[in-house]
């Protein structure tokens, strides 16, 4: 038997967040996390978590071994994770979140076919609110149903045809920067008109925070509970002519896009 349930290799910002949501569920004997960066080491001590400095550890004795390096960086990765991995005679999951990296790029660079979960996750999952959709290969129902039990607290999980992937990844993990600049901008037209930072801040929140609950609690279509806000000649269809002709449904569309581009590139 492993002696972690959840081992992760790398730890950046969306490794450090699905880390916290695992760590509700596993206990800290449960879970490792392989770092280099003293100062990082030194945080994630701080927040209760195992850490260690050698591949072989996470390597050798977790049950989910998880890639939380950036794609450019597999490469170099598999090179001392290989022979490790194959000298193995337990079963155990690799867990990928390496955008525009395949599971069979993946299985190419391990060198033999491992059980694979493929995932997309986004920041939010630090709050409990994120999106992450996967692609599983090779796993049972057991270690599947594992997986999703240990980031319960992550938020919402989807099954995703591979080769939608990246499409959804173009989205929902690139899609919280969007959002932030919509946010940061919304704020600003509240500071212009006379609000305080603070204020406006908390309003804009707290606004997209609302607007996105009634699309996933009402079902209705975005243009429906749009029409239901614009009131005939009135000051919200007036905002949003002024948004028409700044091109911003284009422009939004077009954000998704080159980001979907960029991430073909890394493949």
């Amino acid at each position: 038997m492993s002696q972690y349930t959840f081992g992760m290799i790398g730890c950046g910002n969306m490794g450090g967040a699905l880390a916290q949501a695992a760590a509700k569920v596993l206990s800290s004997s449960k879970l490792a996390i392989c770092e280099s960066n003293p100062e990082k080491i030194s945080q994630l001590r701080g927040e209760g978590f195992a850490t260690v400095t050698g591949l072989s550890e996470i390597a050798k004795n977790s049950q989910f071994v998880i890639l939380a390096v950036k794609p450019q960086g597999l490469a170099n990765l598999f090179d001392e994770l290989r022979q490790l991995l194959k000298d193995r005679t337990d079963r155990f999951v690799l867990v990928s979140m390496a955008a525009g990296v395949s599971i069979a790029r993946i299985r190419e660079l391990a060198g033999a076919d491992y059980p694979i979960i493929r995932i997309m996750p986004n920041t939010p999952v630090r709050v409990e609110k994120g999106m992450v959709v996967y692609t599983a290969a090779g796993t049972t129902a057991e270690e599947e149903n594992l997986f999703l039990k240990i980031f319960l607290h992550a938020g919402k999980f989807q099954a995703i045809d591979e080769k939608k992937i990246d499409a959804a990844g173009a989205l929902s993990g690139c899609g919280p920067a969007f959002v932030y600049l919509f946010a940061e901008a919304l704020a600003d037209g509240g500071v212009e008109c006379g609000l305080t930072r603070d204020e406006a801040l908390l309003y804009a929140a707290q606004t997209l925070s609302g607007a996105a609950e009634m699309i996933l609690q009402t079902g209705e279509h975005p243009a429906k509970l749009k029409d239901a806000v614009c009131s005939p000649g009135g000051t919200t269809i007036e905002g949003v002519y002024a948004l028409e002709e700044g091109a911003f449904r284009g422009t939004v569309m077009s954000a998704v896009r080159a980001a979907f581009e960029k991430t073909a590139k890394l493949k």
